[in-house]
């Protein structure tokens, strides 16, 4: 399967709507009955109202959820935990917050190679911005769009 990315520029579960069109069709792309779906809320701080929000989004969906929060480590072995998801679903929040988080925990390698193996890899806001080489974000300086590195998966800026 070619790798896939699905960034997302607004809109979805966490804006409380009872639309789950784009959730479905990022389900869709697992082509799976139950793909399994971890949502990754490290830029919101693992914020309890985004889980409560993904989880009764997804509920509603055919599809397997869990989260990785990274405040509040749960998982021994996050290679294996991440590798063993067929999608990630990255959050809003801080990207640059996220971005430190993720290097220095190594999910930043560990997520390029779930994609490189086929996991689909979404996300809305900084879960957006993260996947390409860099975006600009008002995580660099309050109130202000900057330039941001970021992840370089993808080619250009978001």
């Amino acid at each position: 399967m070619e790798p896939q990315i699905v960034a997302i520029g607004g809109g979805g579960f966490s804006d409380g709507s009872e639309n789950l069109a784009l959730e479905n069709f990022i389900l869709g792309l697992a082509n799976k009955p139950r793909p399994r779906v971890c949502f990754v809320p490290t830029a919101s701080g693992d914020s309890e109202q985004y889980l409560l929000k993904f989880y009764a989004s997804f509920a509603k969906l055919p599809a397997k959820a869990t989260h990785l929060p990274l405040f509040r480590l749960a998982v021994t072995d996050l290679r294996s935990f991440l590798l063993s998801q067929d999608i990630v679903y990255v959050g809003g929040g801080n990207t640059r917050n996220m971005l430190v988080l993720w290097h220095e925990w190594g999910l930043d390698v560990i997520l390029r190679e779930a994609w490189e193996r086929g996991t689909i890899l979404c996300g809305i806001s900084a879960g957006s911005i993260c996947w390409f080489e860099e975006g600009l974000s008002d995580s660099v300086v309050a109130g202000e769009l900057r330039p941001l590195i970021c992840l370089g998966f993808l080619q250009g800026s978001n």
